[in-house]
């Protein structure tokens, strides 16, 4: 991790701190990628430190603004997929044109993502060139292509146009306090057991590894608890892990992300497919194993770092295929992981963490 400070000089880049209109930043609204959007505001807060920026948020990811340092608000808005829905589309930019937005970072390159920011009539629109929204962007970026990463496309735009790009971002940071988890320990009855948090979801179901109820069982077996997190849609395969594992396994899937954050928050380690809840997990800090078959850790794994990539031991000619869906191989990216590797290092952080406790 780079130190405070420095990002910003090591790219030639002077801090102004004279500006100080509002920042509006139109975010990825998937989980992961609203938690790489905290790399956004790390460098706005550095490049304009007296510019307030807020992000637009849908219901899901509102719980993340309140542990994201250096976001004054988040603005919930939930606008339908599908269409343009003009009507909520006019009621947003009324309530940008109040909060006297100069600049909107729109990161999605869609016609839609830059309607309400152009009503709203926010002088400064940045993004990059993408579904011929001229007359809507008017800070245009080109060169999306030559960028790597996800992550370079969108902290990019936070630079001035000529910036060249680092060859390290400031990464995410979610501050949970103490209290809170703590908190939510108690209303939970978890008391102060270790625990051992597990994200066997993700959007397509490639990315989801085959033995999630074997290391629940292994990991209970060993005295720790087990706390099966995800959404609504985790249910059946949270309903499985719960039933292999016994007892110390729960079930903590649900509707409510902010739940997810504090287990995440509180568990002594995560065990994740290549999903939201890494991201969550690396964000806070909690040590965090990541389980990787079709996509590629280079462009995917937490800015943060992660204390293991777990891979098969030898990439298949597809992989990283990037999709959704295996359409060759029989999922094998994901069923030669054995149990085994994965909770072996599990161990190893939980040892590693607790010796750095133990040495403070």
């Amino acid at each position: 991790m780079m130190n405070q400070g420095s990002f910003l000089s090591d790219i030639g880049v002077a801090p102004d701190p004279s500006e100080t209109s509002p920042v509006l930043i139109i975010p990825y609204m998937w989980i992961g990628d609203f938690v790489r959007g905290h790399t956004v505001v790390r460098v706005l807060k550095e490049r304009w430190p007296n510019r307030p920026v807020d992000l637009l948020t849908t219901t899901l990811c509102a719980p993340i603004v309140d542990y994201m340092p250096g976001v004054r608000r988040g603005i919930v808005w939930d606008l339908p997929r599908g269409r343009l829905a003009l009507d909520k589309q006019r009621a947003l930019a009324k309530q940008f044109r109040e909060a006297g937005y100069g600049t909107a970072l729109v990161m999605p390159r869609t016609w839609k993502s830059a309607i309400a920011p152009t009503l709203a009539g926010i002088p400064q629109r940045t993004g990059w060139v993408g579904e011929f929204r001229f007359g809507l962007i008017n800070d245009f970026r080109w060169g999306e292509l030559s960028m790597p990463r996800f992550i370079d496309k969108n902290a990019m735009l936070a630079l001035p146009a000529n910036a060249r790009r680092p060859e390290e971002w400031p990464v995410p940071q979610l501050v949970v306090p103490a209290a809170e988890a703590a908190a939510w320990r108690q209303r939970n009855g978890f008391g102060n057991t270790n625990a051992i948090a597990l994200a066997p979801g993700s959007v397509g179901t490639s990315k989801r590894w085959t033995y999630f109820a074997e290391a629940a069982k292994n990991f209970a077996d060993q005295g720790l608890d087990v706390w099966v997190i995800g959404g609504p849609n985790e249910k059946a395969i949270a309903t499985e892990i719960v039933n292999a594992g016994g007892p110390r396994v729960r079930d903590l899937t649900g509707s409510d992300l902010r739940n997810g954050i504090m287990a995440m928050a509180a568990a002594k380690v995560a065990v994740s497919n290549d999903s939201g809840l890494m991201h969550i997990a690396a964000g806070i800090g909690t040590p965090t194993i990541g389980i990787f078959g079709p996509t590629s850790p280079y462009h995917w794994a937490p800015l943060n770092g992660l204390d293991a990539t777990i891979k098969r031991a030898t990439d298949l000619p597809c992989q990283p295929c990037h999709k959704p869906v295996c359409t060759q191989n029989d999922h094998h990216c994901m069923r030669d992981i054995p149990a085994s590797q994965v909770v072996e290092a599990a161990q190893r952080a939980m040892a590693k963490a607790a010796g750095a406790h133990a040495a403070h």
